[in-house]
């Protein structure tokens, strides 16, 4: 503003001549210049600051986690946010990436995280080749799909044993399922650790068909999205994957 004023002043004043007026002229564009580059870079790190909230959030949730387990020695189960109380280790950033996304679901996505819900999430799927890692939030309500994936409430609980149900968006986070192989294999992070999973089986079934979610013995993921990926408005079936764990509690 500063730049501008002294270009006003100059122009409207006859005895600075042109000279006066041309180097007046060039100082305020480079005013103006800087402006513009600072509050491209402010938005773009806000930008990134705010994809990474809800991996943050589970880092803040885990480093919680562990330090009241010790002091309790016992399980604390799914905690929430409000039990955060230590502050996170080992935190990373990262965006999505969205080369695949609905420019509707990339839309959903920046509005959920300007919500800034201080529910933390309670796990993060990894499927490295696949380019997914995902915050896991507690109930598959639309707002938690558009800023991650779900579990599906009445299936297996993060962290026990059984069939846990995790649903996302497939113009979003899930659309790179479409490339997921039997044997693949993923990560599932929780509070206390990390599971393996292996991909044991991928179905396309009717929504109806919930045999998919039956609780299981042994510890179990099963993952859900809409099908087809590319389909036009609502989609008529489900992409479903289904992946035992392998070993548990690894990296703890």
């Amino acid at each position: 503003m500063d730049g501008l004023y002294a270009l006003m002043s100059a122009m409207q004043d006859p005895r600075g001549g042109r000279t006066k007026t041309r180097k007046t002229l060039g100082n305020a564009l480079l005013l103006l210049g800087g402006a513009f580059i600072a509050s491209y870079l402010g938005v773009r790190g806000w930008s990134s600051s705010q994809s990474a909230a809800g991996l943050e959030a589970f880092e803040q949730a885990r480093s919680a986690a562990v330090i009241s387990s010790a002091v309790a020695a016992e399980p604390m189960g799914e905690l929430s946010i409000a039990a955060t109380t230590a502050a996170a280790a080992n935190q990373w950033s990262g965006v999505p990436d969205t080369s695949m996304w609905s420019s509707k679901r990339i839309d959903d996505y920046n509005a959920a995280l300007a919500a800034q819900d201080e529910d933390a999430p309670h796990a993060v799927l990894d499927i490295d080749h696949l380019n997914i890692r995902v915050p896991v939030y507690n109930g598959a309500e639309e707002f938690n799909l558009n800023r991650g994936v779900a579990r599906i409430v009445g299936t297996g609980r993060i962290g026990e044993v059984g069939n846990l149900g995790i649903a996302g968006h497939r113009d979003g986070f899930f659309r790179p399922l479409k490339d997921i192989e039997l044997g693949d294999r993923f990560t599932l992070e929780t509070y206390y650790g990390t599971d393996v999973y292996e991909v044991t089986s991928i179905e396309i079934v009717d929504p109806s068909d919930l045999h998919v979610l039956a609780p299981t013995d042994t510890p179990t993921v099963t993952l859900v999205t809409c099908y087809p990926f590319y389909y036009v408005g609502h989609a008529p079936q489900r992409f479903i994957v289904k992946a035992e764990a392998i070993n548990n509690q690894v990296n703890s």
